[in-house]
């Protein structure tokens, strides 16, 4: 069994999950990549966005990413996405076992390459290194997994020894976690529903109501399914954890950062006074950018996501976009493609 773990990111989810598995009785190094950061954490022992917890003396909280790899055999990645390949460069050049576990748990796509973020940490790593890969997703607000609240998620990736593995380290009596062989269905649902989630957030900033917002979550997961589907993935994992379960938290809970960004656009802030309110990572801007692409790439209808991109990068009016998917063309609820699914 791993004793030695690094996570490599200081933020609400790399806290929550160092102390998580520093509690199960492993021996655990935080990496911040901000030497000021660093030094603040290692002091204080707090985090701002997660004030009730104290951070054990017992993790080490280091900038330096030779220390923080060295004798590990379980690396977590919680880092945000657009610093994952930068991130995987330096673990690149730290000479790590070839049995060494690597465990993603950042949400997003890249926006130049439009990969996903075990793509991105394959290409960077060397190759049988990128076959221990495991993907951590799922309905997971480190808010209340840091209150030990039930949490349920899956861990997924092509070799299901490798899954139970993980499953075992991660499992817990708050935090139960199955496993999934569609490692591509649960990387885009943790991805794709954040763009979804901003569009619920525009929604309530317009004063829409439930009824709008379940539609939305509903239609938002077609869309998800059709993009996963021509990328590989198996539809029926969007109807899972990583799906369904991601989707429906990420678009309706006052923790979502993504949704409270859509709420301010939909009340009429700029982009920048939205960002500068939240003061945390926004994963759903870059990865409405990449999916509108990926959309286009495939020939994959995604209207939400299509009026998300207009009104974030082309200054279109939150109500117009609303007024446009309404109109758009009739057609049935179930096409012919989806019920192939």
């Amino acid at each position: 069994m791993v004793k030695s773990v690094a996570i490599l990111g200081a933020g609400s989810w790399g806290i929550t999950l160092a102390i998580m598995l520093f509690e199960k009785g492993f021996f655990v190094k935080v990496w911040e990549f901000e030497k000021k950061q660093a030094q603040i954490l290692r002091e204080k022992r707090k985090f701002r966005f997660l004030p009730w917890i104290d951070i054990p003396r017992e993790i080490e909280i280091i900038s330096n990413i030779s220390y923080a790899l060295d004798g590990v055999r379980l690396v977590v990645v919680a880092l945000p996405s657009h610093v994952v390949r930068r991130a995987a460069k330096k673990m690149a050049k730290v000479p790590l076992p070839e049995d060494i576990t690597i465990v993603n748990v950042s949400k997003g796509l890249e926006d130049k390459t439009l990969l996903r973020m075990s793509q991105v940490l394959s290409e960077e790593l060397p190759e049988k290194l990128g076959k221990r890969i495991v993907v951590l997703s799922g309905p997971s607000h480190a808010e209340e997994v840091s209150r030990k609240i039930p949490t349920t998620v899956v861990v997924a990736s092509r070799n299901e020894k490798l899954n139970q593995e993980v499953q075992k380290i991660f499992f817990a009596p708050f935090f139960r976690v199955y496993t999934n062989l569609d490692i591509i269905g649960v990387e885009m649902g943790g991805a794709l529903k954040n763009i979804i989630a901003l569009a619920a957030g525009i929604g309530d900033g317009l004063g829409l109501g439930d009824n709008s917002k379940a539609g939305l979550i509903t239609r938002g997961l077609v869309e998800i399914t059709r993009l996963g589907k021509a990328l590989g993935a198996k539809p029926l994992t969007f109807s899972g954890l990583s799906g369904m379960g991601d989707l429906i938290v990420t678009c309706t809970s006052g923790y979502s950062r993504n949704r409270s960004f859509g709420e301010k656009i939909g009340q009429g802030e700029t982009l920048k006074k939205a960002l500068s309110e939240i003061k945390m990572v926004v994963e759903g801007i870059r990865t409405t950018k990449a999916a509108y692409q990926l959309a286009k790439k495939y020939k994959v209808s995604m209207p939400i996501t299509e009026e998300v991109y207009k009104v974030i990068f082309k200054n279109k009016k939150p109500s117009e976009a609303v007024k446009d998917l309404m109109l758009r063309q009739v057609k049935p609820e179930l096409e012919e493609d989806f019920l192939k699914m």
